[in-house]
């Protein structure tokens, strides 16, 4: 996920955002958009997303061999919750290099300088929560 400007007036939660009315909004397959899109036909969608004081995202990437997305860092105490769905995620965060496989999960501290990275032969696909807290 990408850093927010904080003068931003609307972020990327707020064209999925359904936080509010009805009690459980559905969000059509049609209205999830598309925010990255890979250097080899990787891409990221925003699943759906609240805004506000403390805002909370549903991603599901997919990345080709040889893609990555590289973040300054989120505001402080951002976290993220990953899923690897299919393949092999390389996370650095910091300077520090983990390996997410298939099937397992990680909590991520992303308020630094991190990367998402596919540097095997296959196709990557996980599930992303990204919760920035407001201070």
């Amino acid at each position: 996920a990408p850093q927010r400007p904080a003068a931003r007036a609307r972020t990327e939660a707020d064209l999925v955002n359904r936080a509010c009315e009805p009690m459980l909004p559905l969000i059509d397959r049609d209205a999830i958009p598309e925010l990255r899109r890979g250097e080899k036909g990787g891409s990221a969608k925003l699943m759906a997303g609240t805004s506000g004081p403390d805002m909370l995202e549903l991603w599901q990437w997919i990345m080709h061999p040889g893609e990555q997305f590289v973040s300054a860092g989120h505001p402080a105490d951002t976290c993220e919750l990953l899923f690897v769905n299919q393949g092999t995620l390389t996370l650095t965060v910091n300077g520090r290099r983990f390996i997410i496989r298939e099937g397992c999960s990680a909590v991520a501290r992303t308020d630094m300088p991190h990367a998402y990275v596919n540097d095997t032969n296959e196709v990557l696909e996980f599930t992303m929560t990204v919760n920035e807290k407001s201070r």
